[in-house]
């Protein structure tokens, strides 16, 4: 029998980030030690007092059953709590509040909640590629525009809302932005949701990258903005900030409506997060600040070193002021060896220089050119990527950057 898969696979792009997470693991699994600069996954352990807090709650067999698809309701009082705390922002954990396994699953499942069949959303380019297709798996389109962090940004979301006819019902938002590690100050928000009153668009904003900030700077929540709660909803997570992302747990917050919804798609989906996980996540919430303050640190050494390196190696970067990812410009000498495709560069890096990097063509048409590196290895590791990374590109040389 010839298996036919539905439509909406079809509508999904070649995935050139699997083709390079299996060539990683065919190289691994040949002895090859690469430096894998690929994925945003963190590599340093959680705080020692929520996984103590897991051990005791796993040997509990009541949080060995079903939990709830929302999320145990003190979870998501402390979300709420971590918000008033750092943010200032009032949140019903009855209402306004929901567990995720993911930001990435919350906002897969928002999309499928909210839109369908003729539906359009706005999105940047470039962007993470589930803000485009988790739009795609729940059958509607997207409209791209130019990514930016200004006036002139939403300046042209607020074309493509004037003359687009259908109007669009979404806009997506993400900052800190993944992949360009692009930031926004406080007061960019309060003109997202005057936008948002004037064309009666929802908003969906991404902040998984909210707490990871460096020199200073602290990430605004868009729910921080008066009126924000009316019109969207902001998703975050513990992965990051607390290096739980194989926990796989994290929150939508906003509004009660869509917060419902959400729900509503989950308990048709889901059982709940395991809930010695929740219960652990409780503790980081209460008890984690610290961590947070000496993680973002630590990714903040890794980002100087690695700015320093790229630019030596004549790549353009400007140095982010959160996220845990270098966005650099390649060379235009380098580039040129692989007929301008980055696509072709970091696959080829995997071979040649035992480093993986992700293309920034994988992100949208605006992301040619560029490569997305994450903060995950050590400052040695990320020093020797760079020298291994001048050694193949620069053949022709005798200089090795160190």
């Amino acid at each position: 029998m010839q298996i036919q898969p539905a439509n909406r696979i079809d509508r999904l792009p070649p995935y050139v980030l699997g083709k390079l997470k299996n060539l990683i693991y065919e190289r691994r699994r040949d002895g090859v030690d690469v430096i894998d600069l690929n994925m945003g996954n963190p590599s340093d352990a959680p705080p020692d007092v929520v996984i103590e807090k897991l051990r005791e709650a796993a040997t509990d067999p009541r949080n060995s059953r079903y939990s709830v698809s929302a999320g145990i309701y003190n979870l998501r009082r402390d979300l709420a709590l971590k918000y008033k705390r750092k943010w200032g922002v009032e949140l019903d954990p009855e209402t306004e509040v929901i567990a995720t396994i993911g930001s990435k699953e919350g906002f897969s499942h928002m999309c499928l909640a909210m839109m369908g069949p003729g539906d359009i959303a706005v999105v940047a380019d470039p962007a993470f590629q589930i803000h485009t297709y988790a739009i795609v798996l729940a059958g509607a389109s997207t409209v791209s525009v130019p990514l930016g962090n200004d006036d002139a940004f939403l300046d042209r979301i607020d074309h493509v809302l004037d003359t687009l006819t259908p109007q669009p019902k979404v806009v997506v938002l993400n900052y800190p932005h993944n992949p360009t590690a692009i930031t926004v100050d406080s007061g960019f928000f309060d003109k997202v949701v005057r936008m948002a009153d004037k064309h009666q668009v929802m908003i969906l904003h991404d902040f998984a990258y909210g707490e990871t900030c460096f020199d200073g700077y602290q990430a605004p929540s868009y729910l921080q903005a008066e009126g924000a709660k009316g019109f969207g909803v902001e998703f975050s997570t513990l992965s990051k900030p607390y290096n739980m992302a194989g926990w796989r747990i994290g929150f939508c917050a906003g509004h009660p409506d869509m917060i419902k919804a959400l729900s509503t798609i989950k308990g048709y989906y889901d059982y709940g997060i395991f809930q010695a996980v929740q219960i652990a996540a409780i503790i980081a919430m209460r008890e984690g600040d610290k961590h947070i303050d000496a993680q973002a640190r630590k990714y903040q050494e890794r980002r100087d070193v690695l700015a320093r390196g790229l630019q030596r190696l004549g790549w353009s970067v400007d140095v982010p002021r959160a996220s845990m990812f270098i966005w650099a410009r390649v060379s235009d000498e380098h580039l040129a060896r692989f007929n301008g495709s980055t696509n072709e560069l970091c696959l080829a890096m995997v071979d040649e220089a035992e480093v993986a990097m992700t293309p920034g063509a994988a992100f949208g048409p605006g992301g040619e050119g560029y490569v997305r590196l994450a903060l995950v290895e050590n400052e040695h590791r990320l020093r020797q990527a760079v020298r291994q990374l001048s050694r193949e590109l620069n053949r022709s040389t005798t200089a090795v950057i160190a």
